[in-house]
């Protein structure tokens, strides 16, 4: 049998943007004091490399995932250039950016909360859990609590996120918009992410096909650490984003890295 094709590269992604006015002074320092904690050799630290500890700006919820299909590399000299067409993943994006402006979030949010909910979600940060199983894990995150234990939030976020999926490109046969996922919504904030970790400095696990990941070592005892960890608390959301794959580092004005890093924002509509 052929080997299956290979699924296309993710390119933009549906997210709650968690760094506001509000949120910033309290992401800003539970993320420098976790840093110089998890940074410090053993018995006080981890020995976590700094850069597997996310930027501050990066901070989001991710609600879905697409893929839009990559922009021809040159003309053909056969196409007419000044025709005005777009391209497919002109197309696509263009949609989903309409679809993204067309949300109404308080409508969402009303149709999904509880009596005891105020009139705009909120999001509180705390402790850490492992994407993968402990010895292998490449990937910390923050969940959201719900302590209130009515699932508001995350219904809200699939509410948004189904708007996507339901929208069909050209034919009502067409692909969805949004790459589909059949596994629940996972809401999580990446704090320690060792993808970004350059270097062999720290145990490495080799991967499938031979390739070596970084894993989090004693990524246990990191949890039960900052398992009362409260990253920001009661921070309303403020908007929903499409934003580019892949973060860039900020430049000041005198064209220096400032050290901090975003992601690209090409659609969002505020609550």
């Amino acid at each position: 049998m052929p080997p299956k094709p290979k699924p296309p590269p993710p390119t933009h992604f549906l997210c709650i943007p968690l760094v506001t006015p509000i949120s910033r002074p309290q992401l800003a320092s539970s993320l420098s004091a976790f840093q110089e904690e998890v940074t410090l050799p053993p018995p006080q630290g981890f020995s976590l490399p700094e850069t597997a500890i996310r930027p501050l700006g990066t901070l989001h919820l991710t609600l879905g995932i697409f893929s839009f299909p990559p922009a021809p590399a040159a003309p053909s000299p056969l196409v007419n250039v000044s025709s005005g067409e777009s391209t497919p993943k002109e197309d696509r994006l263009e949609k989903a950016k309409s679809v993204l402006a067309s949300l109404n979030l308080k409508e969402i949010w009303s149709s999904v909360k509880k009596d005891s909910d105020g009139d705009q979600p909120s999001i509180t940060l705390k402790g850490l859990a492992s994407m993968h199983p402990l010895p292998k894990t490449t990937v910390l995150y923050a969940p959201p609590t719900d302590e209130t234990f009515t699932g508001s939030l995350q219904r809200f976020c699939e509410g948004v996120r189904d708007n996507f999926l339901q929208q069909k490109e050209g034919e009502e046969q067409g692909e969805k918009l949004m790459v589909e996922d059949n596994r629940p919504l996972l809401l999580h904030a990446t704090i320690v992410n060792t993808i970004y970790v350059k270097g062999r400095d720290k145990q490495r696990h080799r991967g499938k096909h031979g390739k070596e990941r970084m894993v989090v070592d004693r990524a246990g005892d990191i949890i039960e650490r900052y398992e009362d960890q409260i990253w920001m608390k009661d921070v309303m959301v403020e908007k929903v984003a499409i934003c580019k794959m892949g973060a860039k580092k900020l430049i000041d004005e005198r064209g220096e890295e400032t050290g901090e890093e975003e992601y690209e924002v090409v659609g969002e509509v505020a609550f």
